[in-house]
């Protein structure tokens, strides 16, 4: 029985591996499997979106790139940004190594940075555990100790380039890394920095870092005007 203001979302997925979850009903065809089920949903405030437009044409997922980060904060006050990629085609691929299956990731492959608050990186470490070749792809990971001492609001990406770029590192890796400074900026954002600013005497006189360093927070546009008033650049 459905409580008030719930309602329920029925759904068909392919089933790609094996998790340890349990599924309603799991049937085949053609060979794929196909979970099938319902989940309560409880309808949350809407919120205004500024979706993509609608594809012009009928469209099939191929493939799937997702990178993920997350950052934590330790208890020696150093800060550890794990970064994550995968892909994943959605058919069975014939590579040079072998087939790979659907929903089997040709790239699985983990970064970890440790930081101080200056952003100076003092730790490194990579691991790979899906590869398309493997026994070759998978050696690179000692190489991504050639990240500490880099900071990543000095000259990070040309830096990278200059240690890991090419024959020198793995291309996903290194593509990987180049994420790192926005992702840790934005985990030291009203956690280590403070964002917020406003006329009172006793805050910082320094200018908020995030000013001018993109359109929306440029010092003679309206959003500075509105929440950094102290910092509006002057005619």
């Amino acid at each position: 029985m459905l409580r008030r203001n719930q309602r329920a979302m029925c759904y068909t997925f392919r089933v790609f591996a094996a998790p340890q979850v349990r599924l309603l009903f799991v049937e085949a065809a053609n060979g794929v499997l196909y979970a099938h089920g319902c989940l309560l949903i409880t309808p949350r405030k809407r919120h205004r979106s500024m979706p993509l437009s609608t594809p012009v044409s009928r469209r099939a997922l191929r493939h799937s790139r997702v990178i993920d980060v997350q950052a934590y904060v330790r208890d020696d006050g150093l800060w550890d940004i794990d970064a994550h990629i995968t892909d994943i085609k959605s058919f069975d691929a014939n590579l040079a190594s072998g087939p790979r299956a659907a929903g089997a990731p040709l790239h699985d492959l983990h970064l970890r940075i440790t930081v101080d608050h200056a952003l100076t990186i003092v730790e490194a470490e990579a691991a790979s555990d899906a590869v398309p070749y493997p026994g070759f792809c998978d050696t690179i990971g000692p190489a991504y100790r050639a990240l500490i001492g880099l900071n990543l609001l000095k000259n990070f990406r040309r830096d990278l380039k200059q240690r890991l770029a090419g024959i020198a590192g793995c291309t996903h890796l290194t593509e990987l890394a180049q994420v790192l400074p926005t992702a840790t900026v934005q985990a030291f954002a009203g956690d280590v920095w403070s964002t917020r600013d406003g006329e009172n005497a006793d805050l910082p006189h320094e200018k908020p870092f995030q000013l001018d360093k993109c359109h929306a927070l440029r010092t003679d546009g309206g959003a500075v005007a509105r929440y950094y008033p102290r910092w509006v650049a002057k005619a």
